[in-house]
């Protein structure tokens, strides 16, 4: 109202300031200084079709106005005729539109859209053949004949969507009735050896889901066409309808653009592939032949080959990934390099026990420290290894238990390996006992040694020793170490346990007390052994280290 009030003003305004002495120009310059600072774009629609956006003042109206005046103008004239005539009129650097005889709008050099660079009788023709198609519609839209027609026209489209609706339902039933057998046939025949490669049951529900989604895919496309022809039909609703059409043949357009752009990043990032992929096999080809038996090549062998063609494989692939990336579509887009960042401060956060743990699997790895199949004592665990991997060792116990331990724990501490000492396949099998100093420690080994013999399971040759590791205050400290044969099943506690039970069978047979003596008082008589009971039975002379 107040911008109405100031445009209706100013010209009286100006004509009395021409009288007393002062420039209209200046008075209008002043005037209009406000409004053509930011003036803002207004489109003219008339029966929902743009014809022009104004983006100028002009003669001290706002586009806002312009518009409205235009609107109003050309609304009338056409409740007046229906003939009618568009023409353009050039005006100094301006078009006039007139509408049947009369002033429609005025098209100004400034109204002329910046990107397209269209120049001022290129705008005013645009607007013209705009408002000539406004007068054409309303024309049809005054004629029954037409809108009948037209009506007829959305009856037809419309009972051919719902034919090809109940097509679409047809198709998918007499599909999902046939597929099953057809899906069993096929799977039947794709087949690795004798194991299935794809299971009917679980492809399945795949299909019927992919199957459902398709229906629906169509069925809206076909809902979206229809809506489309039918707005088309009629002069009021047409503009929404062509909008439609536009809409989806630009996403189709854009969605062409944007495979086609990406077909050379993804054709090189495939070549990087197949190359990554002939390096990797020509080096584990490679790698195979220098760990074959009798190749002068010390560090890689059976163990260490399947580490290291998985570490030279996932060196290669890396490299392959990062050449790949700038290549790969959507790579330069904000969304991926957001993910990129964002897996990289997951990996870097979480990292640093996954990276030590596989450190010191590699550790084990390559120094050869553990091996499946040996039997070791790590820290206050027993067992049998079973498996070494990248991160975990598998250790059996023997009495029902399997032990993961972390591979940082391993190389943490002391690591005790009783098979390394074996010539061949087997391990040492040691136990303790403390005796007095007043028993003969010739016959104490010879019973140690007997006790040995009558154990099932222990090997008769590397020949069983009995060592004497300490002489304590009391009593001196005998170890008895054995060989265990490697076809031995008896679980290692087991095997230890029959040992006990026959050092103590025998130790009671010839009456020597195995209990460890301990300082109460000092003794009436001196605590030694005499010559002469030396070799008390079982002992001989003959025995060694006599």
């Amino acid at each position: 109202m107040r911008k109405l009030l100031h445009a209706s003003v100013v010209p009286w305004l100006a004509l009395l300031f021409c009288l007393s002495g002062w420039s209209p120009a200046l008075l209008a310059d002043e005037a209009f200084t406000a409004d053509e600072a930011e003036p803002h774009a207004v489109a003219l629609e008339v029966a929902n079709r743009t014809i022009l956006v104004f983006r100028s003042n002009l003669l001290a109206e706002t586009p806002a106005l312009r518009a409205a005046r235009a609107r109003s103008v050309i609304n009338e004239v056409l409740d007046e005729s229906a003939n009618l005539s568009v023409s353009l009129q050039p005006m100094q650097d301006n078009f006039i539109v007139l509408l049947g005889g009369r002033r429609a709008f005025i098209v100004s050099a400034a109204d002329t859209d910046p990107l397209e660079h269209d120049s001022t009788q290129a705008a005013a023709e645009a607007a013209a053949e705009n408002l000539r198609l406004v007068v054409a519609e309303t024309q049809e839209s005054r004629d029954l004949r037409f809108m009948l027609t037209a009506a007829a026209y959305s009856g037809i489209a419309t009972l051919i969507f719902a034919f090809l609706i109940r097509l679409i339902y047809f198709i998918r039933a007499r599909v999902l009735q046939a597929l099953p057998g057809l899906m069993q046939r096929h799977t039947q025949a794709l087949k690795v050896g004798t194991t299935q490669v794809v299971d009917a049951n679980q492809l399945f529900p795949l299909v019927t889901r992919s199957l459902h989604a398709l229906r629906w895919m169509l069925m809206l496309l076909l809902g979206y066409e229809w809506l489309s022809f039918v707005m088309s039909r009629f002069p009021y609703t047409r503009p929404w309808g062509e909008s439609l059409n536009s809409y989806l043949l630009q996403v189709a357009a854009y969605l062409f653009d944007g495979v086609v752009s990406a077909l050379p990043g993804l054709g090189i990032a495939v070549a990087i592939f197949f190359i990554a992929r002939g390096v990797s096999g020509f080096v584990q080809r490679l790698l195979k032949r220098m760990a074959a038996p009798g190749n002068s090549d010390a560090w890689l062998n059976g163990e260490t080959l399947q580490p290291t063609r998985r570490l030279t494989s996932l060196a290669i692939w890396l490299f392959a990934l990062a050449m790949a990336y700038p290549y790969l579509p959507g790579a330069g887009t904000e969304a991926f390099k957001g993910l990129s960042v964002l897996i990289g401060l997951m990996i870097s956060l979480g990292a640093s026990s996954v990276v030590g743990q596989a450190a010191s699997g590699l550790i084990l790895t390559y120094t050869r420290t553990l091996r499946p199949g040996e039997y070791v004592r790590v820290g206050e665990h027993e067992g049998t290894v079973t498996e070494v991997g990248m991160f975990t060792t598998r250790i059996r116990t023997g009495v029902g238990e399997v032990l993961t331990i972390p591979n940082s724990m391993i190389t943490g501490t002391v690591t005790k390996n009783y098979s390394r000492a074996v010539a061949g396949a087997g391990h040492l099998l040691d136990t303790s006992v403390t005796i007095g100093y007043d028993t003969p420690w010739r016959q104490v080994e010879a019973m140690l040694l007997e006790a040995a013999r009558r154990t099932d399971g222990l090997l008769g040759t590397p020949t069983p020793r009995v060592l004497q590791t300490a002489l304590s205050d009391y009593y001196p400290e005998y170890r008895l170490v054995v060989h265990v044969s490697a076809t031995q099943k008896q679980p290692r506690p087991e095997l230890l346990s029959a040992l006990h039970a026959n050092i103590q069978d025998v130790f009671n047979e010839y009456g020597v007390q195995i209990m460890s003596p301990h300082y109460i008082a000092d003794p009436k008589d001196t605590k030694w052994v005499p010559p002469e009971q030396w070799y008390a039975e079982p002992a001989r002379r003959d025995t060694p280290n006599s």
